[in-house]
């Protein structure tokens, strides 16, 4: 039971954009590759506390419109461990995102539109099995404000279907530091119906880096759910643009 409250309370895993849950209509540049990374964060569902860290996403562009997205993250239990594993990697997935419509992400015109799909691994000490996933992703801008809607599915690694939906908006663009905010939702059973908010900032340190920091606070599984994140995300030129 404790492992499945979890598992609510941090996903959908692959549809990230730090500081959020979920994702934006936008793939990392073709050669380039977009490391999201969560070096400490925090959990606390319900009496339960776990540690994060780290938490890692890898988006890698090996073409015009399409990324590659690889992730993981370390969950340490904190405080006395019953009959469940303290240390655990989650949220294990491999996924491929790509740009349907290029639109105002992409320097153009009108929304943005993209759609993820991919597999959730097995992870470590957690969840054996494979699951699958699929979402669609829309962003547009409204004025100096951008928001991003995200509607999906999940099969999970225990054959549960899963609906998680986000919605996220973004402060203006042209300003260094930013405020975000997300309202995150996801259902599977009516008792174990998950709903959040996330408040935070997002620096844009420079072209490659950007430094997030967000709190999260809702509920899952009927227990009370709060979560602090930190993390920055890294932009490298990995390959050759031919």
């Amino acid at each position: 039971m404790l492992s499945g409250a979890v598992v609510l309370c941090v996903a959908p895993a692959s549809f990230a954009y730090r500081p959020f849950d979920g994702t934006d209509a936008a793939v990392a540049d073709r050669g380039a590759l977009e490391v999201e990374l969560g070096p400490a964060g925090f959990v606390k569902l319900g009496p339960d506390r776990f540690l994060v860290a780290p938490a890692i996403i890898a988006n890698l562009g090996f073409a015009d419109r399409w990324e590659l997205v690889l992730e993981g993250r370390h969950q340490l239990l904190l405080g006395p461990a019953t009959d469940v594993p303290r240390s655990r990697i989650v949220d294990t997935a491999a996924n491929l995102k790509t740009v349907l419509r290029p639109g105002e992400l992409q320097d153009g015109t009108g929304p943005s539109v993209a759609a993820e799909v991919g597999v959730l691994l097995p992870t470590l000490n957690d969840e054996p099995g494979l699951g699958t996933q699929a979402i669609a992703i829309v962003s547009q801008r409204f004025g100096r404000v951008t928001a991003h809607l995200n509607l999906g599915f999940l099969l999970t690694r225990d054959k549960h279907l899963d609906l998680p939906g986000s919605v996220i908006v973004e402060g203006p663009w042209t300003w260094s530091v930013r405020p975000v905010f997300e309202l995150l939702s996801e259902f599977r059973e009516p008792h174990q119906t998950a709903i959040s908010a996330l408040g935070g900032l997002i620096w844009r340190a420079s072209d490659s880096l950007a430094i997030d920091a967000g709190v999260r606070y809702g509920r899952a599984s009927g227990r009370s759910l709060l979560e602090g994140r930190l993390g920055l995300t890294v932009s490298l030129a990995l390959l050759a643009k031919t």
